[in-house]
């Protein structure tokens, strides 16, 4: 590394992302899962988009909240992972200062907002199950904006105060990101400050929101729990079960790898730099594949379509 970017400095126009250190000679082999990853989320999340647009007998509220769950997993790989492979590709390590926050950011707003997702989701299994005759009543299509909208603004919300801080901090010491994004305590442990108050916003903002979130998923899945068992026969309790599998893998798909890599940030001391980075790297990465693929195998209606679909290229 030269030694301009260990020079004192205040406030940079840029930051330098390194990747993974530790393996930069493996760079070129690990953009290749995460090139596949990438492929296959826009393939995925385009796919449910375009069939949910297509078939009307989709146009409901669980498929408008897929919908947004969709368009969140584009933006949140989008935002991220071009950047990461041109790091792998092309040495293209310089990042703006402002786009570096901007990207901090869109990751986290992004974050809440696919949680807040599954807690819509999770309302919409709830009322289908408890309150089966008013679902289409409680869940009109004004009911769904405004609880998208709520969702929106709650994640943009909360979202802000990371970069705002982030940029008040005096950057001092090195403009260098051992990271391939720009994670927030990456970015502010630069800082030539007491940078305490960033830290714990993150872990209020992370506690709150999804504890919060899985509160209510709890809740609710309590709730519809009940009703199942109240349920006649046992082929009756299966087949309601089975419209929550879907979700409940949604769930696992992106609460597992965030509370793991939560737990490897915050004790893993003695773990090395580059797994702690692949571990964050799972958790941004795998949700946006699996969701698509989640529901594109467990539900009926989008597997039926996609098949269909098949089936007239082939003739």
């Amino acid at each position: 590394m030269s030694d301009s970017n260990t020079t004192d400095f205040t406030n940079p126009s840029a930051f330098i992302l390194l990747g993974i250190p530790g393996l930069e000679a493996a760079h070129m082999w690990i953009s290749i899962p995460f090139c596949t990853m990438y492929a296959i989320a826009i393939l995925g999340n385009f796919t449910i988009l375009f069939i949910v647009k297509r078939e009307p007998s989709l146009h409901g509220p669980m498929y408008y909240f897929l919908c947004m769950l969709a368009v969140s997993d584009l933006v949140m790989s989008t935002a991220t992972i071009p950047k990461t492979l041109s790091i792998f590709w092309f040495n293209s390590r310089e990042i703006s200062f402002s786009a570096c926050l901007t990207q901090m950011y869109v990751v986290h707003s992004l974050s809440g907002m696919e949680s807040g997702i599954l807690v819509a989701m999770a309302f919409d299994r709830y009322v289908a199950i408890c309150h089966p005759l008013r679902h289409s009543a409680i869940l009109t299509n004004s009911v769904v904006a405004k609880i998208g909208l709520a969702v929106v603004m709650r994640s943009g919300i909360l979202a802000l105060p990371y970069p705002f801080l982030a940029r008040r901090w005096p950057y001092c010491r090195t403009n260098i990101i051992p990271h391939f994004y720009c994670q927030h305590i990456s970015v502010v442990k630069l800082a030539c400050a007491d940078i305490r108050i960033s830290s714990y916003y993150g872990l209020f903002d992370l506690l709150s929101v999804i504890g919060m979130d899985v509160f209510f998923i709890a809740v609710s899945y309590t709730q519809i729990l009940r009703a199942i068992f109240h349920l006649p026969t046992k082929d009756a309790r299966l087949k309601t079960f089975g419209t929550c599998i879907s979700h409940l893998c949604a769930i696992s798909a992106l609460y597992v790898p965030d509370l793991f890599s939560f737990l490897m940030l915050r004790f893993g001391h003695n773990v090395p730099l580059y797994v702690l980075i692949l571990i964050t790297g799972v958790y941004h990465f795998v949700p946006p594949v699996l969701h698509p693929i989640i529901y594109g195998v467990r539900t009926k209606q989008i597997r039926g379509r996609l098949i269909q679909l098949f089936t007239h290229k082939e003739t």
